[in-house]
This record gives C-alpha cells, sequence and structure tokens, in this order.
C-alpha cells in the first residue's frame, strides 16, 4: 500500500542567484549617514571633544567630568536655542543679523515693564514674545515686500534695535542696566522655570532642558510635518515651491518670528537668572549662531541642513569657550579657533555632500 508523498517545497533562492548583492545594504547605510547634514559636526564635535580634554590642565581633569559638563553645556544651551531657529531660517533661504541685538532688547523689555511698570512677571514674559513676534513678522514683510536681501533688512533691524537698547534704557535709569527685582510678583515662579538650575550639586542650567526641547521639536517639524516640507521648498527654489501650492509668504514670515521669538526667550532667561540685564546683552553674538549652524550642516544658499547639526555646532562653541580657558591657553585664540572650526567645518560638509552624491549615482 503506497502513501501519497507530500510535496516538497522548492528552496529559496539565495541573495546571489536571485541577483541581489549583499554589499547592497551596507553601501546604502553608508549613502544615508553621508547624507545626514549633521554627519560633518558629529565628526568634528567628537574631534574637538577629544582635543580639549586630552589638553585639559585643571586638576582631576574637569572638562570631561561632570562639572566641566556643566560648564559647557551652559554655554552651548544659549548659543544652541538661537542656533536652532536660526537653522530653520537658514534651511529657508534667510538670515536674521538681529537675532543677537534682540535677546538684548527682550531682556532690558522685560526688566522695563517690572521695575518701571510694576506688572506681573509672568505677564511681561508674553508682552515680551508678542514683541518679538512683531518685529520677526515685521522683518519678513520687509524682506518680502522689498525683494532687498534679509541680511541688509535684519541688520537695519540690529541699528534700529541697538540704539533704542542704549537709548532708552539710558533716559529711564541713566545707566546702561535694567535690573530686575526678585520680589516683584510672579519672579519666583518664573525663575524657578527660565532661569534656575537643575540636578544639584552640579547645577545645571534650565536653559539646558530648554535647548533639548527645542531641538527635538524642530526636527519633528523639519522631518515630520508638511510645514517641514515647505521649509526645505522655499529654501532650496522659491519659485518652484510658490508654483507647487507652497505659501512662500507665510512659510518665511513664520521662521521670522520664529527667530524673533526664540531671541526674546534667551533675554528673558538671561534677565531673571541675573537679575538684570545690560543694554549690550547678545550683540554679535548672531555671528555664533550662524557658526553653529553652518558647522551643524545648513548651507547658505538655503533648502539643506538639520536642528541637531545646529545643535551639535552649538555644542562645539561651548567646548571651545570653555575648553580653551582649562587648557590654560590665552583667550584671545578662542575666535581664532572658531574661524579654523568654520573653515574646517564647511570643508568637511563639503566633502560629505559630494561623496552622497556621488554614491547615489
Amino acid at each position: 500500500m503506497s502513501v501519497a508523498s507530500q510535496p516538497v517545497p522548492a528552496p529559496a533562492p539565495s541573495a546571489k542567484e536571485a541577483g541581489a548583492d549583499e554589499r547592497t545594504g551596507g553601501v546604502r547605510l553608508i549613502v544615508r549617514l553621508l547624507q545626514r547634514p549633521e554627519l560633518g559636526a558629529l565628526l568634528g564635535a567628537m574631534a574637538v571633544y577629544a582635543l580639549f580634554a586630552t589638553v585639559d590642565a585643571t586638576p582631576g581633569h574637569r572638562f570631561s567630568s561632570i562639572a566641566g559638563m556643566q560648564n559647557w553645556t551652559d554655554v552651548a544651551s544659549s548659543y544652541g536655542i538661537m542656533a536652532v531657529a536660526v537653522a530653520l531660517l537658514m534651511i529657508g533661504g534667510e538670515f536674521d543679523l538681529s537675532a543677537g541685538v534682540m535677546t538684548g532688547t527682550s531682556g532690558l523689555l522685560l526688566g522695563m515693564m517690572i521695575t518701571r511698570y510694576q506688572l506681573n512677571v509672568w505677564v511681561g514674559i508674553v508682552v515680551v514674545l508678542v514683541f518679538a513676534a512683531v518685529i520677526g513678522a515685521m522683518n519678513g514683510l520687509l524682506v518680502i515686500r522689498t525683494k532687498l536681501p534679509s541680511f541688509i533688512i535684519t541688520l537695519a533691524t540690529f541699528f534700529v534695535l541697538r540704539g533704542v537698547d542704549v537709548g532708552v534704557t539710558k533716559l529711564l535709569t541713566n545707566t546702561v542696566r535694567f535690573d530686575v527685582s526678585d520680589h516683584a510678583p510672579g519672579f519666583a515662579s518664573a525663575q524657578a522655570i527660565l532661569g534656575s538650575t537643575f540636578l544639584a550639586p552640579y547645577n545645571f542650567q534650565d536653559a539646558v532642558l530648554w535647548w533639548i526641547a527645542i531641538t527635538i521639536i524642530a526636527t519633528w517639524v523639519l522631518t515630520q510635518t508638511t510645514f517641514g516640507n515647505w521649509i526645505f521648498a522655499v529654501g532650496g527654489d522659491a519659485n518652484a515651491a510658490r508654483a507647487v501650492g507652497v505659501p512662500v509668504v507665510r512659510t518665511k514670515i513664520i521662521l521670522f518670528m520664529v527667530t524673533a521669538m526664540s531671541a526674546g526667550l534667551v533675554g528673558i532667561m538671561v534677565a531673571l537668572r541675573f537679575k538684570g540685564i545690560q543694554s549690550g546683552q547678545g550683540v554679535g553674538q548672531e555671528f555664533f549662531y550662524i557658526i553653529a549652524a553652518v558647522v551643524g550642516g545648513c548651507l547658505l544658499t538655503g533648502g539643506y541642513g538639520s536642528a541637531i547639526g545646529a545643535s551639535i555646532g552649538a555644542l562645539i562653541i561651548g567646548f571651545a569657550q570653555i575648553g580653551i580657558i582649562f587648557a590654560g591657553w590665552e583667550s584671545d585664540w578662542y575666535y581664532t579657533f572658531l574661524g579654523v572650526i568654520l573653515f574646517l567645518a564647511v570643508g568637511v560638509n563639503t566633502v560629505v555632500r559630494r561623496r552622497a552624491s556621488s554614491a547615489r549615482r
């Protein structure tokens, strides 16, 4: 008596028989890594960290300790918050040279409302952020309406705000500083959220948490939302973006508003942390924000970059500022070092993008 045999399934073809190359997966991974804007900044950050950890002259090599981390994240956080906002604007194809002085203007406005008009601190914060949004919207509208380069429009805004900061402050206080009383209503709660510390006894600044949160939100916007696609589109080719229905005007105005409001937030943090602010606060720091964004992979021509890369660029600035002090070097070399880092970052990012393009072909 015979038993019917069960059909035996044919063995699956091997990757080679199917015409697939097992090396393809590895190549694709490398290409994806090379296409990331922040790759060059990450490699640079690792190199800069290793350099200053090696030359650290402090007892116990403080640079690479938690105490050292508190120092360089303190520097990097204030630059990082603004670098992320500036990176979004640069990806959208624009610049804002008033971003630095806007931090001082915002802090002075908060101090004036608290000390001169006895407003609740939280009310003052809302007013400052609304004021910053209006300035940002004006910058955006002027750029769109006049069709002048954004660096010209925002440079004019820089000088206007710089003069107002000094003139109004001296008129009201006979000094160049506004102090913020810690007895003002709402000061304690506002400072606890925006100008305090965490993780005692190391006392990391709250700005670090804000920096991380803003970087995460900006990354999500760029990679997961329609508005993020609009940012890349208007920065890459505004005319082509307009032709396919992207609201170019609205997108650029929102980006200018976000940049100005981020500057307002940093100014508020400074005023609450130090219980006062000087009229020169933030002047010149707009270049650091742009450096961080460029080191992080943003193109000056727009349409390319990332929030994470800008944050890494800010971290490199923090490494350099604190690392030079801990190494016992002359602080005058700080700006030279930043210039070298900028040159190297642009070179590395250019090579990475070319390699990624050739790998795709």
